[in-house]
């Protein structure tokens, strides 16, 4: 599995300081890092890159013309791009959501 971890303002997508989730509903890593989130109980928007064009746009733009996901935005500017559950657990520890503990295996 690939990890970028790439700093990017873009300003359409870092309106608040709610982390979001481009993905799609039938993506493996998409569910497991749904799973993280919810299991963590840390807060996320999900945006379905197969129903919203222009969020579609951005991650193909992101990820040099791939759609890439999940695509996580975090409101530091920090994107994680297909992140191993350990990633996630590490970068919600960096940002200081902690959440429940689990098992990133």
């Amino acid at each position: 599995m690939k990890i970028f971890n790439c700093f990017k303002k873009e300003s359409w997508h870092m309106e608040s300081s709610v982390i979001k989730m481009y993905g799609t509903t039938w993506c493996g890593d998409c569910k497991r890092a749904r799973r993280v989130f919810e299991e963590t109980k840390i807060d996320y928007q999900f945006i379905d890159i197969d129903k919203d064009k222009a969020a579609e746009e951005f991650v193909r733009t992101t990820n040099h013309g791939n759609r890439s996901v999940p695509t996580i935005v975090f409101p530091d500017g920090e994107i994680l791009v297909e992140p191993s559950s350990l990633s996630l657990l590490e970068k919600f520890a960096q940002l200081g959501k902690t959440g429940d503990k689990i098992d990133p295996g």
